[in-house]
């Protein structure tokens, strides 16, 4: 069958209308021509198509030469650069006479080529992209040791610990570490630690009579500097109310007295620093702010000869613990603010920790200052007074009101304000008393001599009373024991009450804290 194309010009079918599409291979066997019109003359000429392929994709056809490798011209008679036959007026085949002048172009030859030249051109374009970027990334990285360099590989660049940021826990750890010692003690019952600060560059160190104190008890003392060297050291003075104690080590050279500030501009929430000897650590720093101030903390030593005291102390969250004694809290300025002293415990109902549960204690500098004077001075001390014997009054629904005057010192401080037994304290100054242990605690942050205005509760009334200070006179009061029909009694004029008052309520929390 054939397919007649019209000369130019003329119409595709004899009424002109469009010629119906028809389809030669739809209807054609298997390998016969497919003829299509000619020129004006009517002739036809045929096309052969070539036969099925007996041969596996990517072997030679029967008869030719094995494909050349990439990038070569296959040899042999390849007209028009297309292998598989003699196309587009190759040998073995006829010209075609196209009615739109010219030669024929062939409908298969060009597209293959076209393509062929695409896939080239983009893998050409591929190899010499990828060459490029490969020479590139080695030009770029020529210096740096080569592709798998690693951080292990990377230079080393040392940090100068001088160049402290300012107001920084670090720079602070700089400026007060060689002012902190290590205190050894050593006893018949055996060996233990605490901290002290330096006050002087002949030797003086400030710490904690709980830890000096068996020093002067036929004990032996022994401080450890910064700089690793160790001497021994004698006590000056201890002050069992306070809880203070100096000291002086052999040695006069080389040493850094720390910087005293000042608590009184101390505020909750600031950031503060502990540094000491934990667990015989020396030189332990951690951080922390301040939790709370003015806080009456009653405290015990480790054992039963160990006297028990109140200290008005600054509460901190940075990590005290056993060996922190006498050891520093200071500012981010790098300035002493308070004396690390005590910590809070859990009892054994509560788990019976006894390391740092973040509720540390200090004693305020203020008030550590002019009692080490003293104690340089004098090797003794002096405390206010206010001549009373105080108990915790509480109201019907349990909550602390008070401290209620069990006694009134004849002559004393409270008896010549116009104070009776039975009245309740509220107030000293502008400072709420809500305890026994708060009285005695704020009266012990005053000097003797000083004047305060007390305000106190008489028949439900308030009033309030002016009074001036008494001294102890720098006496060691021992502790006497309440009559157990007038309750756990306690006495501002002495280092602590009877042993009636730590057994009164089973379920308070376990105080007195440890020191």
């Amino acid at each position: 069958m054939t397919e007649t194309t019209p000369s130019s010009g003329q119409p595709h079918r004899s009424d002109g209308s469009a010629p119906a599409v028809h389809d030669p291979a739809a209807s054609r066997p298997v390998g016969q021509p497919v003829s299509s019109g000619g020129g004006s003359g009517g002739g036809e000429e045929t096309r052969p198509l070539p036969p099925p392929y007996p041969y596996a994709y990517g072997q030679p056809p029967h008869g030719q030469p094995p494909f050349p490798p990439y990038g070569q011209r296959p040899g042999g008679d390849w007209p028009g650069g297309n292998p598989g036959g003699n196309f587009g007026g190759g040998s073995g085949g006829t010209s075609e006479n196209w009615s739109g002048g010219g030669d024929r172009p062939n409908d298969r030859g060009p597209r293959r080529r076209g393509a062929a030249a695409i896939a080239a051109v983009a893998l050409a374009a591929g190899l010499i992209g990828g060459g490029a970027g490969t020479a590139a990334t080695y030009y770029l990285t020529r210096d740096e040791g080569g592709f798998s360099s690693t951080a292990l590989d990377q230079p080393i660049k040392p940090q100068n610990a001088s160049n402290a940021p300012a107001g920084s826990v670090q720079q602070v750890a700089n400026k007060v570490l060689p002012s902190v010692v290590s205190i050894t003690i050593a006893t018949s019952q055996g060996v233990g630690n605490g901290s002290g600060i330096v006050l002087s560059d002949d030797g003086l160190i400030l710490t904690n009579n709980h830890v000096a104190a068996a020093g002067s008890q036929g004990g032996s003392l022994s401080v450890t500097f910064s700089d690793g060297k160790t001497v021994k050291a004698s006590v000056v003075g201890t002050d069992p109310t306070t809880d203070l104690a100096v000291i002086r080590a052999a040695r006069t050279s080389g040493l850094n007295p720390a910087q005293l500030g000042s608590s009184a501009g101390l505020s909750v929430g600031q950031n503060v620093v502990a540094i000491g000897s934990p667990l015989g650590l020396s030189g332990t720093v951690t951080s922390g702010i301040v939790s709370a101030l003015d806080r009456p903390v009653r405290t015990s030593g480790e054992s039963e000869s160990d006297q028990s005291t109140v200290i008005d102390a600054i509460q901190t969250d940075a990590a005290i613990n056993p060996g922190n004694s006498g050891g520093a809290l200071v500012n981010m300025a790098g300035q002493v603010v308070g004396i690390n002293s005590a910590i809070a415990t859990l009892g054994s109902s509560m788990g019976g920790q006894s390391g740092s549960i973040g509720v540390g204690f200090a004693i305020p500098i203020d008030e550590a200052r002019p009692i080490a004077k003293q104690l340089i001075d004098d090797g003794r001390a002096e405390h206010a007074q206010l001549g009373v014997t105080v108990t915790e009054a509480t109201g019907s629904d349990g909550v602390s009101t008070g401290a209620a005057l069990q006694g009134v010192n004849a002559n004393g401080a409270a008896d010549k304000a116009g104070l009776r037994q039975g009245d309740v304290i509220t107030k000293v100054d502008d400072r709420q008393v809500t305890d026994a242990d708060g009285l005695i605690a704020a009266v012990r942050s005053y000097r003797p001599g000083a004047k305060v205005t007390l305000t106190y509760v008489r028949d439900g009334q308030t009033h309030t009373a002016k009074a001036t200070l008494g001294t102890d006179g720098g006496k060691v009061q021992q502790p006497q024991q309440q009559p157990q029909q007038q309750g756990p009694g306690q006495d501002d004029n002495q280092q602590f009450p009877g042993p009636d008052d730590e057994q009164q309520n089973p379920n308070q929390l376990p105080f007195p804290w440890p020191r």
